[in-house]
This record gives structure tokens, sequence and C-alpha cells, in this order.
């Protein structure tokens, strides 16, 4: 899959104006964001762009009422006080503030893994069966009626907060109660096993895709953020089975509505059939993450990734190759 990404949009830091690098927040991922956004913050810098940190939404709504941002560079994880449900789009859009990344249906639509799935369902794209658990849900029923083993999950969370396998129904009350602790609907899925993948998505093109090999048994929010012994294969896939990969992902991210910048997760049965789990259209920039390594892989540095994702807050038209 030989792509080359376009010229960049714009050369000089200036025409960005002044920009605010939004981090923190308050949601369940507040200290990956921190992290996040202190490399964009820094990456940012060191190109010449006038970037500075506000740490959530409130302190971002002070200093756009009193005008002294220009843009945007989204870097909030989550919901509920992060920057990833749509709520800060729509204030930058109703502010007519430009903002990176996708927009207020995007950004709410790949936040709900339970929306998520009814479109991609209804476009014929694959994805595991689940159930929705509204409060009270009869949790038993629903794991059989899926087939053990399940996961059960927070429907607006990521990071792989309140996640948990459940192999036998000895562990499903737990795991609901886990869930529960978070904002929003639960979500049970069945369980895939094979291969953990992930695909960055780069304006119009599929970065290659990453196969995520844990040392333990599972990607959870150590293996994630904090273990140095996780290894990461890119391109995690050769040959077709990459490109079916990488179209699948970007089909998956246009589906919900998504633009700009943000990562897809897909898992692969022994069979090599490859099943969507969920869209990020604020993926982690730290030391761990996995859209910078994709993209180095196709020779786009940090510094420079992060620049291309500051244009994913040009309007159509602005900006110019010279």
């Amino acid at each position: 899959m030989n792509q080359v990404f376009p010229a960049p949009r714009l050369t000089d830091p200036a025409g960005f104006g002044r920009v605010a690098v939004l981090m923190g927040g308050t949601s369940a991922e507040r200290e990956v964001s921190l992290a996040s956004g202190g490399n964009v913050l820094e990456a940012l810098r060191a190109r010449g762009v006038d970037a500075h940190a506000v740490d959530g939404i409130p302190a971002l709504v002070s200093a756009l009422v009193e005008k002294r941002f220009d843009r945007v560079f989204n870097i909030l994880h989550g919901n509920k006080g992060g920057g990833e449900d749509g709520v800060l789009q729509g204030l930058c859009e109703a502010l007519g503030v430009p903002v990176t990344g996708s927009g207020v249906l995007g950004s709410a639509l790949a936040m709900d893994k339970i929306r998520s799935k009814q479109v991609w369902l209804a476009l014929g794209l694959p994805t595991p069966r689940y159930v929705r658990l509204a409060k009270g849900a009869a949790v038993h029923d629903a794991a059989r009626e899926l087939g053990l083993p399940v996961i059960v999950k927070p429907a607006c969370e990521g990071s792989s907060v309140g996640i948990t396998r459940v192999f036998d129904e000895s562990g499903l009350d737990d795991a609901v109660a886990l869930a529960a602790r978070y904002p929003g609907e639960l979500l049970m899925e069945q369980l895939v096993t094979g291969g953990e993948y992930t695909v960055g998505v780069l304006g119009e093109i599929a970065l290659p895709s990453i196969r995520i090999v844990p040392a333990g048994e599972y990607y959870d929010y150590h293996a994630k953020y904090q273990a140095d012994d996780t290894q990461y294969l890119c391109p995690g896939l050769r040959g077709d089975d990459e490109l079916a990969m990488r179209e699948l992902a970007l089909a998956a991210f246009r589906a919900v509505g998504c633009r700009g910048w943000g990562r897809v997760d897909v898992m692969r049965d022994a069979d090599g059939n490859n099943w969507l789990l969920e869209v990020n259209t604020a993926p982690g920039m730290t030391s761990h993450s996995l859209v910078p390594k994709a993209a180095r892989e196709m020779g786009l540095p940090f510094e420079d990734l992060c620049w291309r994702v500051l244009e994913t807050s040009l309007a159509d038209g602005e900006g110019s190759h010279a």
C-alpha cells in the first residue's frame, strides 16, 4: 500500500496563530492526557508554533471568551470532562474557533461504542456481537445469549478503563460493578480470540497497522501506558491482509463521521477475520502511543506528525503548499 503524505498546507508557523493545547481535564483519562499534551506542546514549540497549555474545558472557555487563542489542538482524552464526546467540538463550533480532529457528530458517535457498532452493522462492517446493558439488565441472560467468554465495559470510556474479560458466569457481577463506576451505558461484547491491532488515520491516509503483543495475557492499562515490555510490530500484517485491514479501518472511521485524525482498534481472529472494536478521535501521544509509531514507519517524525494534526484545524482552502 504505497501511500505518500501530501505537502504540508502551511510552512510558516505564524499561520496557525496562537494555539491552545487542550489537555488534562476531569475524565478518567486525565493522566494520559497530561502526558500526551506535554509531548504535543513541546513538539509544536520546537517547530515555532505559538502554543500554550490549557488544562480542561472550563479554563478553555474563559480563554476563548477573552479571545486569547486562534485555534485549539485537542489532546483531551475521554468524555465527561474529556474532549472526545462532542461537547468540546460543539463549544468551539459555537464560538467559531477551529479545533483539530473530528466534529460534533463524529466525536460523539466514536465515543459511544454502542452507537458506533449500530452504524457499522447497518453498513455491513464487521464488529463482534454485543448486548447493551441498561440499568437493571439481566446480565447472566445476556451472557448466555452471546456465549461466554465475553467482555464487559463502559460504553463511553477509553484507555481500557473499566474493562473485564469474563470466562464464567461467576465473574459477571463483579465485571458489571466495575464498569458501572463510570458514566453512561454498559456494553457486553463477544470476546474475540486472536491478534490485537490498531490502525492510525491521518487525513485521507490509513497508517500502517500495528500488531500489539503484550508480555502479559492482555493489552490492559498497564501494558498500554506503563510497561516497557509490550511489543509493537509495524506493519502488523503484510500484502493483501495489510491492505484489507487498512481499508476496513478507513471505512469504519468515515462511517461514524470522523475526520482529521484518529485511530481504529481491530481484532483479528484465528481464521483471519477482522473485527472492529472502536474509534479514538484524540489518540494518545505518549511515549507508548501507537499513532506516532505508525507515522514514523511512514517517515513522519513526531514533530511533523503534530504539525499535520494541527493542520486538521484549518478550513478547506486555508493554508498554502508554498
